[in-house]
This record gives structure tokens, C-alpha cells and sequence, in this order.
């Protein structure tokens, strides 16, 4: 059975006179969560569908209890969203959910089986008339809260299953970087080169889904004393989402004043997927050689003060005795 690549795994204070659900008396609780085989696919690794405005379609997923004990577990839909570490997400039961989310019916809202069982779930999509080209991310969430040592505080472990819906109609795959700032981190060594942190935003501007590959690199006036680049990778950004991201560069050199060039290679993803145009944003940071103008200034106090110092010594020195010749 497939598991969601993510498990997310949160504290949830709980209401008062709320009672969080028992847990099986080894303390391990494991389950797992899949689409299940039907006519709209067999061993799917999510649920995903092509769809027109108006449409419905009927759906199930498969909840295996893997615990040596009964498990019960609350079943919702929810909105996805991209985490600040540009991961796919799903809201928890606490947050109300404003698309995806609300187009799912479950045909139940809590399911409870014994230990090995597994149960299949049926649920109900039904896309708005008025729903807007492009993709729309979600996902079925399964939870297990369990109390912590009868405090006030619960553990909410859930499992889920991504599902993205794409509407027809016209696509417009579009990233856009944006807010580029630059940290600079000088070394204490004045003859070692720093650090600097460059931070910006990606901006999903289009409908579709899109990921990144953004490297970035530091340099002084006209180019001068260049950083090696570094580059890392977004996995993907659900369409009109936005995260701030940061990139690390190496070997940077405090020339006053530092240039960060950012660039990003976006992809659309999912049904015709493709590369779309490079984009380059720049910004600028001081970065003052602090710990060369201390040594600097150390040099020249030091040239101006011991030749004053030892004059200053020499003429309040007693005069040397002259030996007298009887």
C-alpha cells in the first residue's frame, strides 16, 4: 500500500472538555492511506483528474490499520499549500479550506477499524460552474490525535493523499521572483573571504503548477572579486502561492558594496509540462571590510604612537653622567 510522502505531525492544544482519541495500548499507532483501484486507475500515486467546470465524479480511497490494536481516525478534505521549505501541504481540520476542499463530500467523517482492517471510502468531487482554468490542489487527510501524558495538549499524526484537479480552459504557467535581499556575514579573519545569505520571493503569477531551480551569485563593483554561484531546488508551487526562499553563497568578499544576481528556471507541472523562460532579479547590500579597517587602523595608530612614544621617552631620560678625571 502507498502512503502520502508526507507525514505531518503537529501539538494541538485541545478545547476545554475536549478528549483527544484513545490510543491502542502499545502507544504505536501506523496506518496507511491510498487511491483506490477503480475505473479511473489502478495503483495511482495520488488522485488526479481532468475535469470541466460543472463536472462531478465519484471517487474512494483505502485506510489500512497497521496497529495490533482497533484505530480510530477523522477523514476531511483540505486545501494544499506550499510550505516555506517549498513542500506540498495539506490544512489542518482547524482552517477552513476555500477550494479543493470544499469541492470533496465524504461519505463519512470517521472511521474506525480493527487492528489489519482496511476499509474503502467513497467521496463525491463536484467542481463549481463558476471554477477557474488551471490546477487546483488538494488532498484527503486521515488523523489520529492522541493525548499526551493526560496533559492538555494532544498529538495530531496525519496521512493523506494528494489530489489536484485541473479545469479546463486556457493555461498560463508563470513564476515571477521578486523582494531580492542580501545579508551579508563577514569572516573575522581580514584576509578570508564571508558569507552572504540572498533572499527573495517566488511568486506562482500563473494557473498552473510550477517548480524552480534558482542558483544565485555575489559580487563587488563591476564584477569585481565574483562568488562561486550555489543553487538549490523548489519542488513545486501550487498555482497563486507564493514563499520566500534563501540561498547560501561561499566566498564572498566585503567590496563595500555587493551585488546578488538571482536566477530562476522555472518548469510547469503536471499534463504538458515545459520549461518556461529564465529569470534573472538582482540586489545590493553594503559590505564594509570591517576587521581589515581594525587591523588597518591597528597598523597606523601603531606607526604613529611608538616612534612618539619612544621620543617622549628619550627626552624625559636623565642625562647621562659625565665621568670626572681627577
Amino acid at each position: 500500500m502507498r502512503t502520502f510522502a508526507a507525514i505531518v505531525v503537529g501539538l494541538l492544544a485541545l478545547l476545554a472538555g475536549g478528549s483527544p482519541v484513545a490510543a491502542a495500548d502499545d502507544g504505536q499507532v501506523t496506518w496507511a492511506v491510498a487511491p483506490a483501484d477503480n475505473d479511473l486507475g489502478a495503483s495511482r500515486p495520488n488522485f488526479g483528474y481532468e475535469v470541466e467546470p460543472g463536472d462531478t465524479l465519484d471517487d474512494a480511497f483505502v485506510v489500512t490499520n497497521r496497529t495490533a490494536a482497533p484505530l480510530t481516525l477523522a477523514v476531511y478534505a483540505a486545501d494544499a499549500f506550499t510550505t516555506s521549505s517549498g513542500q506540498l501541504d495539506l490544512l489542518p481540520a482547524g482552517e477552513p479550506s476555500t477550494d479543493v476542499g470544499t469541492w470533496v463530500a465524504l461519505d463519512e467523517d470517521e472511521v474506525t477499524l480493527d487492528a489489519g482492517e482496511a476499509a474503502t471510502i467513497p467521496f463525491t468531487v463536484t467542481v463549481p460552474d463558476d471554477a477557474t482554468p488551471g490546477d487546483h490542489s488538494g488532498g484527503i487527510v486521515t488523523s489520529f490525535r492522541s493525548a499526551q501524558g493526560g496533559s492538555t495538549v494532544a498529538l495530531d499524526s496525519r496521512l493523506g493523499s494528494r489530489m489536484h484537479v485541473r479545469v479546463a480552459g486556457e493555461l498560463t504557467p508563470a513564476i515571477d521572483a521578486t523582494d531580492v535581499r542580501v545579508d551579508y556575514h563577514p569572516s573575522w579573519n581580514p584576509f578570508a573571504a564571508g558569507s552572504a545569505t540572498v533572499t527573495y520571493v517566488l511568486r506562482n503569477t500563473g494557473n498552473t503548477r510550477a517548480a524552480a531551480t534558482d542558483s544565485a551569485s555575489v559580487a563587488g563593483p563591476l564584477g569585481l572579486l565574483s562568488s562561486g554561484s550555489a543553487q538549490q531546488d523548489t519542488p513545486e508551487l501550487t498555482a497563486r502561492s507564493a514563499i520566500e526562499r534563501q540561498i547560501e553563497v561561499t566566498g564572498v568578499w566585503p567590496t563595500v558594496r555587493l551585488s546578488a544576481r538571482v536566477e530562476v528556471l522555472p518548469e510547469s507541472v503536471g499534463v504538458g509540462g515545459a520549461t518556461l523562460p529564465t529569470l534573472t532579479v538582482e540586489g545590493s547590500a553594503w559590505a564594509m571590510p570591517w576587521s581589515l579597517l581594525v587591523l588597518v587602523l591597528i597598523v597606523v595608530v601603531g606607526a604613529v604612537l611608538v616612534p612618539s612614544v619612544r621620543e617622549r621617552r628619550r627626552r624625559s631620560a636623565p642625562p647621562a653622567e659625565v665621568p670626572v678625571h681627577a
